[in-house]
């Protein structure tokens, strides 16, 4: 807890944290700990704390309902022991997954089983530089998965139920029984998901594999991939929020961002959403450009949609894009108005005869030293 021993039971003569009637402190004690240790790092007082523990103290006791933790704990040098790795190795790994300090230092027996796995793969073969990277996804992106559960939990379940006339500690309480059995739910769905979602990946490796094989310029060097990539935005989009407000405001980027979602090539995908910015990536370029004028043509309504594509060499890390043409692309996409698709050079080489051009010129993109070559593409002829 990073509390003494002394601390801890104060808070229990002072009736905050439950010990048993034989003396002996239980999981229920660590849980109620930890949201009396939390509330006192938000400057709130053990009288406030306390008379919230009066007017319900099963509320208190929400996390306890909810989360399946343990009082088991083995040290790092334990878990290196069992696994055959590093010390080192496992708080670097550890590190890459989002565990904090308390959390490396206090390890759990799942934790060891964790780290099993990741031995068994670098056993395997999987080398350690790919394995964080991969590590520091997951992290993240699981991360940002258990955010958006307890959140959504919250803002469409649990605050609902106390605006009906309900009361925050009562409602924390009632609802724990819905938690708890949801809760288990979110494992297999999140393994189902990912295992369709990593079936579709592999098949488009292996497309990727054999045009390798027809074109070995595609071979680049460590890290490295040559992909297109489309930045999307909604021209006027500040104006919006500001005239119709912020829900208006996100109902629109949501429906945006579902229409791009919906249309792509087989592919594409969405790598990231900032605000009503949409990053694209993939590995056809033609089909990409022809998605984006397709796009613009189907979507005559304010506030319209403005696309850049550019095509180049990037670094993948950590499951992101990074280098000189992700930021080139993403200032392209600042030269286009409203239903507009600019592109660069390497996209005119690349599409189909049935579109057409029009030369921006070259343009200083804010920056880079260097004009960048633009063009306003379109179907030709046309629409």
């Amino acid at each position: 807890m990073g509390v003494s021993t002394s601390t801890l039971r104060r808070w229990a003569r002072e009736g905050l944290v439950p010990v048993e009637e034989d003396g002996s402190w239980s999981t229920r004690s660590l849980h109620r700990a930890r949201i009396v240790q939390r509330l006192r790092l938000r400057g709130r007082s053990l009288a406030e704390i306390a008379e919230v523990t009066t007017r319900s103290s099963l509320a208190l006791d929400y996390l306890g309902e909810v989360v399946t933790g343990t009082t088991e704990h083995v040290s790092i040098a334990d878990v290196a022991r069992e696994t055959g790795l590093q010390v080192a190795l496992v708080r670097r790994i550890a590190e890459a997954f989002g565990f904090s300090e308390d959390a490396i230092e206090r390890m759990t027996p799942t934790d060891v089983e964790l780290f099993r796995h990741v031995a068994r793969a670098l056993d395997a073969g999987y080398p350690l530089v790919a394995l964080l990277q991969l590590a520091r996804v997951y992290g993240q992106a699981l991360g940002r998965v258990a955010d958006a559960e307890v959140r959504m939990f919250r803002l469409y379940v649990r605050d609902p139920a106390v605006r009906d006339g309900g009361e925050p500690l009562a409602a924390a309480a009632e609802l724990a029984d819905l938690a708890r059995e949801v809760r288990p739910l979110a494992d297999p769905i999140i393994r189902h998901v990912h295992r369709r979602s990593l079936d579709w990946f592999i098949e488009q490796d292996a497309v990727s594999l054999v045009e390798q094989a027809l074109d070995e310029e595609t071979l680049l060097g460590l890290g490295r991939l040559r992909v297109a990539i489309a930045f999307a935005d909604l021209a006027g989009y500040t104006r919006l929020t500001d005239e119709q407000g912020d829900e208006e405001a996100v109902e629109v980027v949501e429906r945006f961002v579902d229409a791009v979602e919906l249309s792509l090539p087989d592919d594409a995908r969405i790598l990231k959403t900032i605000g009503d910015e949409v990053m694209v990536i993939a590995d056809d370029l033609a089909a990409l450009v022809d998605w984006a004028v397709g796009f613009q043509a189907l979507h005559p309504d304010e506030p319209r949609p403005r696309i850049g594509v550019h095509h180049g060499e990037v670094l993948f890390r950590d499951g992101d894009y990074f280098g000189r043409e992700v930021n080139l692309a993403a200032r392209v996409v600042a030269r286009a108005g409203g239903g507009e698709v600019v592109v660069t050079e390497p996209v005119v080489a690349a599409a189909g005869a049935h579109l057409r051009f029009d030369p921006i010129g070259a343009v200083r993109l804010k920056g880079f030293r260097e004009p960048t070559a633009l063009y306003l593409a379109d179907v030709a002829g046309g629409r």
